[in-house]
């Protein structure tokens, strides 16, 4: 007798679990980036700095512009030293704009490192607030449809990035 009552408080037990479903959301971390004051503001720093570069590396590339068609021009009446001179200092500046480029905008360059560092933070709150409603809400899952995931349907009431939103105010 025990043995049919454990046997069967064991199967009500898995029948239970197998027609629980999981609770799954989702948020568009790209809109809480757009709609989030800091990292709006975070944004227009890192913009600020691009720009700046920019500017600077586009004025590099002119002077070195500016000085190849100045030698193109003249190439044929140089000597032969005066020549070899220019074209060591061409390749001097180009490997300048090269290296400026590669500092700045490169896979580890500056840029890199200042994104990372301003919006690690800003992240941080992000994932913070997102693990707190999937605990207050009890969900399973929550899935980023702005990331390398792709959701080709969801429900909108499955969508959290609003509570998302609301937590960090």
């Amino acid at each position: 007798m025990r043995k049919t009552g454990l046997i069967l408080s064991v199967l009500v037990l898995f029948a239970s679990l197998t027609y629980a479903q999981p609770k799954i959301g989702y948020v568009d971390s790209d809109a809480i980036m757009k709609q989030l004051p800091d990292a709006q503001d975070t944004q227009k720093k890192l913009d600020a700095m691009i720009k700046e570069w920019q500017e600077e590396l586009n004025k590099m590339e002119k002077d070195w512009k500016t000085k190849y068609e100045d030698y193109e021009k003249r190439k044929l009446i140089l000597s032969e030293q005066k020549r070899v001179e220019i074209e060591k200092e061409l390749v001097g500046l180009e490997d300048q704009v090269s290296k400026y480029r590669q500092d700045k905008f490169g896979v580890r360059g500056e840029l890199f490192q200042k994104q990372e560092e301003l919006m690690k933070p800003i992240q941080n709150r992000i994932f913070t607030a997102i693990q707190e409603i999937a605990k207050e809400n009890e969900y399973d899952f929550i899935f980023d449809r702005s990331g390398d995931i792709i959701f080709l349907y969801a429900k909108e009431e499955y969508d959290v990035t609003n509570l998302v939103l609301e937590k960090l105010k």
